[in-house]
This record gives structure tokens, C-alpha cells and sequence, in this order.
């Protein structure tokens, strides 16, 4: 995905696809969100950089629209409902186009689903106008300048803090919860998070320090493994919680790309991966296992391969997100941890 996280969860042609780097000058996630924690105390107006320079809020904002993945999942947490959001194209269960941790979300506010904004084919520029928001939000995206500039011109926008797509939680909460004077909510959702999350994880104590590498190979041509870098959000939100980056990983932490490709013939270099995880469904182990040169990675001759489906909510739910944290953590890491514990 770049104007939606369609084409980034899992398809095959957004592993293939590195995102450019951002602006040397840019502020890092971590820095964004610090600053705009301490931009606001929930009066106005507000000042939040991101990578484009800085946006003013000058005062509380009372249509809030969001588009890219999740972003309107922070407002959803802290009782706002948004007048437009996007349209869910990847991992929606039932053609709705809203995932379902969001729809019970909905449900919890007894609230109609907003406005959806297919982003499959780019941002629909009208429709966001036609909600009229005073604010949008998207501090999880990979906006362009062109399409930053113009959705300027509907209303006062809060873009990515730096690498696109490259976003934590904690800070997409933190730059959306103070875009909105409730800097103070997001911190305290941020910590509900956390705690979620570290409970999950004691709950699944055969990830502690196990190696993990979300990767993607074409069934149809093993000649290469396709693998995300700690830039995306599925291996940035483990390591951040304390599980290692595997070797090949780690060695381009500096990657601005959200992922990266070795030949199967390079395959020596993940002989330190304890679970390859994977989309698509189990028929893909075997023959993973019946290749010459894939079948020497020990982790996939063992079988340590976490398979998260294809286009489910689960694979879905591996870019954590305000509401997909509480809706499946604990599930998600059942899956990862499945190949471990299995023998």
C-alpha cells in the first residue's frame, strides 16, 4: 500500500517494493512523538511536526476525518467517532469494509460506520471534502508531499512523522490522541496498550528471545526470499517489545525500505531464524521444505513456520493497532508461537 495498507499486508508485490527514504532532516517516530506529547495539555492551538514540516491546529477539532491504515482506530479508542475513515480492503472478513475489531467498536459507541474512503486506486480528495473534517489525521501512512499538499487544502493535516509506513503505535496514538486535545488519553490508552501486550507476551514465553523474520516467498518462484526490515511495523513491534531482530535484519536496521530481497542461494544468512513467518496458508510448508536450497535454513526444515493466512483479520492483525491489539494479541502470538511448542 502507499495510499492504502492493501498492498502492504502481505501481498507479494509490496514485499518486492521498498519505500524511499524520507527527508535526512525529518524527525524520527520516537522524536515526532515525544514533541507532540509535550505540544499539548490539551488546550489550543497545537503544533505537531511530521516529515512535511508542522501542522497547527488552532482549535479542538470536531469532525475528524483519517485516512491509510488504522488511523482511525485512535480516535474509535477515546470515544470519537469519525466522519470519514478508510475503507478496509485487506483482511476484511465480511466485504463491509471495516475490520471487525473496528465494527465492535462501533457497535460499543452504537455508532453507524462513517464515511469509508476507498484508497485502493489513490485518495478520494472529494470524498474527504465532502465530510467537511477540521482535521486529518494520518501519522500511520505513506503520504507523498503532492497528496499531503492537497489534502492540506481540505483541512489541517497530521502526516507521518518520517519513514513511511514506519510508524509505532505508540506514537500514531500519541500524534492523533494530541492532534485531537487529548494528549492525556492517548498516554494513558498507550500504557492500557503496553499492558495488554506484556501480558500477552508472558503468556507466550516461548517467544522470549526467540528470532523471528516476516517473510514472503513466491510459491511459484523460490528463487528468492522477500523479508521486512525493522522500518515496517510487523518486526518494529515485536523487537520494540523486546524480542531480537534476526541477523539479516538487524544488519540493515538503517533500511528506510519496508523490506528487502536475498537469493534462496544466500540462504546461509538466515540460519540464526527461529520462526519464519509467512502469509498464505500451510500448503506452502511443504514445499518450502521440498526445496534444495530453501530446505537448509534449519528453520524451515524444522518446520517453524508461522503461516497468518491470507487477506484474515488475523494477517491483518500483525500491523498492530489501537483497537487490533485488544481485539487478537493474544491470538496473534499463539500463532507465532505455534511452531515452537508444537514438537
Amino acid at each position: 500500500m502507499r495510499t492504502s495498507r492493501l498492498l502492504g499486508l502481505g501481498a507479494a508485490a509490496v514485499l518486492a517494493v521498498g519505500l524511499a527514504a524520507c527527508s535526512s532532516s525529518a524527525p524520527t517516530s520516537t522524536d515526532a512523538g515525544a514533541d507532540a506529547a509535550a505540544a499539548s495539555d490539551g488546550t489550543f492551538p497545537v503544533t505537531i511536526e511530521h516529515v512535511y514540516g508542522e501542522t497547527t491546529i488552532t482549535e479542538k477539532p470536531e469532525r475528524v476525518a483519517t485516512v491509510a491504515w488504522a488511523n482511525h482506530e485512535v480516535p474509535l479508542a477515546l470515544g470519537i467517532i469519525p466522519v470519514g475513515m478508510s475503507k478496509a480492503t485487506w483482511g476484511d472478513d465480511d466485504g463491509d469494509g471495516v475490520l471487525p475489531w473496528v465494527e465492535d467498536k462501533l457497535e460499543e459507541l452504537d455508532a453507524e460506520t462513517p464515511a469509508l474512503f476507498d484508497e485502493t486506486d489513490g485518495i478520494d480528495y472529494e470524498a474527504v471534502a465532502d465530510t467537511r473534517p477540521d482535521v486529518i489525521l494520518a501519522s500511520y501512512s505513506g503520504l507523498t508531499q503532492e497528496e499531503y499538499e492537497t489534502l492540506s487544502k481540505i483541512a489541517p493535516v497530521v502526516a507521518q512523522p518520517g519513514i513511511a509506513w514506519g510508524t509505532s503505535v505508540e506514537d500514531m496514538v500519541t500524534l492523533n490522541s494530541t492532534a485531537l486535545g487529548l494528549a492525556e488519553e492517548g498516554a494513558a490508552l498507550n500504557a492500557d496498550l503496553q499492558a495488554q501486550t506484556d501480558a500477552a507476551l508472558e503468556a507466550h514465553p516461548a517467544l522470549k528471545d526467540a528470532t523471528l523474520l516476516f517473510a514472503y516467498i513466491d510459491p511459484s518462484d523460490l528463487s528468492q526470499i522477500s523479508y521486512y526490515t525493522a522500518a515496517d511495523t510487523r518486526p518494529g513491534f515485536l523487537h520494540e517489545n523486546g524480542l531480537p531482530l534476526p541477523a539479516i535484519v538487524e544488519e540493515n536496521a538503517d533500511s528506510t525500505e519496508f523490506s528487502l530481497t536475498i537469493s534462496s542461494e544466500d540462504a546461509d544468512a538466515l540460519a540464526d531464524v527461529d520462526v519464519f513467518v509467512s502469509y498464505g496458508d500451510e500448503s506452502i510448508i511443504p514445499v518450502l521444505q521440498a526445496d534444495p536450497l530453501l530446505s537448509k535454513i534449519p528453520a524451515i526444515a524444522a518446520g517453524h513456520i508461522a503461516v497468518l493466512g491470507d487477506a484474515t483479520p488475523l494477517a491483518a492483525s500483525a500491523n498492530p493497532s489501537p483497537l487490533s491489539i485488544p481485539w487478537g494479541i493474544d491470538e496473534y502470538l499463539a500463532v507465532l508461537e505455534a511452531p515452537l511448542v508444537s514438537e
